[in-house]
């Protein structure tokens, strides 16, 4: 294999979490008698962090007088229903499981919040990963696209950029193995698409899961 590492994007790539989001982002929006967003909206507005998402979903953003208290409500209820509908893209777990025969070493660093990261990880990938980052801006980690993550978990997996790949479904995962100096693989069956991946200058675009360990070598 070319690469020792291979680090992933968590919603969008491994998991579809969409359906659990939106109801997350419509739950607080009616804890303050918002209009509610469609599920397209709401994937169009993922990807840069839950903070982000509600500035999107929010008609004022932040600038709404109850910002704060819903992303309370936002936090609650998707702390207690983030395993409601969200599951394991097909193909996925065969992926990871040709991976770790190969010995190839795997992570999740992902814009989702850090405490949903830590609480999804054991139920749909119990022993398949071996480390996760959620984001965690309070302590001082800068969430995609930015490196930080991509370098602390290189550092967990005793490996370099050279020796790793980034694996993603949007934009933000290109900027992100861009700004961290690897390669980047974009998968089609998330969020954004192949045409999206396209424009936004996806040089190496799978369709099934299954691909990425022939893109590997």
């Amino acid at each position: 294999m070319k690469y020792q590492a291979v680090l992933f994007d968590l919603d969008g790539t491994l998991l579809n979490t969409l359906d659990d989001l939106r109801d997350a982002v419509n739950a607080a929006l009616r804890s303050q008698d918002l209009p509610e967003r469609s599920l397209e909206e709401v994937r169009n507005f993922v990807g840069n962090g839950i903070i982000k998402l509600m500035e999107r979903a929010v008609p004022e953003g932040r600038d709404h007088p109850a910002f704060n208290e819903i992303m309370n409500v936002f936090r609650s209820f998707y702390g207690e229903h983030c395993q409601d509908k969200t599951s394991v893209y097909p193909g996925i777990k065969d992926m990871l499981c040709t991976l770790k025969k190969n010995h190839i070493r795997t992570a999740v660093v992902s814009n989702k919040a850090d405490f949903a990261v830590q609480e999804l990880m054991p139920v749909y990938f119990h022993d398949l990963i071996d480390t996760a980052y959620g984001e965690n801006e309070a302590a001082g980690i800068r969430k995609k696209p930015a490196p930080d993550m991509i370098r602390q978990a290189l550092r967990d997996l005793g490996c370099g950029t050279e020796d790793a790949v980034y694996v993603g479904d949007s934009d933000v995962d290109l900027q992100t193995a861009a700004n961290a100096g690897m390669d980047c693989i974009s998968v089609s069956w998330g969020f954004r698409g192949r045409e999206f991946l396209r424009q936004h200058g996806a040089g190496i675009i799978i369709d099934e899961p299954s691909e990425l360990s022939e893109k590997l070598k």
